[in-house]
């Protein structure tokens, strides 16, 4: 299988970057969706690159793996249990009670979720420099 940690962390940053223009349109449950997806991406990158298999969309069960090879800052546990919150309930209406998905997200969710994103892709543009 051909080596494409490149194009993982390439999309991982256009994530990112929709992630903040769907903050700035106050649509808030996809920023923090996206912004999730952004790190799983970037997370998935450095499996690339070390040529090993990455299943699932628990950032923290990403991290978790990876920390078993590479050394894995504490803080960077705390943003992927944050955007991991951000996976389903995003995107669903049976995540809550009632309502919509829309009606449950905040601007300050949407930031939160983008700044834990940027640190943990951060993290990986540094193991994959």
């Amino acid at each position: 299988m051909p080596e494409r940690s490149k194009d993982w962390m390439d999309q991982a940053e256009r994530d990112l970057h929709v992630a903040e223009e769907l903050l700035h349109d106050e649509i808030y449950e996809w920023s923090c969706f996206i912004a999730h997806q952004a790190a799983e991406k970037a997370l998935k990158a450095i499996f690339q690159k070390f040529h090993a298999v990455a299943w699932g969309h628990s950032i923290l069960e990403l991290l978790k793996a990876l920390a078993r090879r590479e050394a894995v800052h504490d803080d960077l546990f705390q943003c992927a249990r944050s955007l991991d919150k951000y996976y389903v309930p995003t995107r669903y209406p049976n995540g809550f009670e009632s309502g919509s998905p829309y009606e449950y997200f905040t601007q300050e969710d949407a930031e939160h979720a983008i700044v834990y994103s940027r640190r943990i892709m951060e993290f990986c543009q540094d193991l994959l420099a």
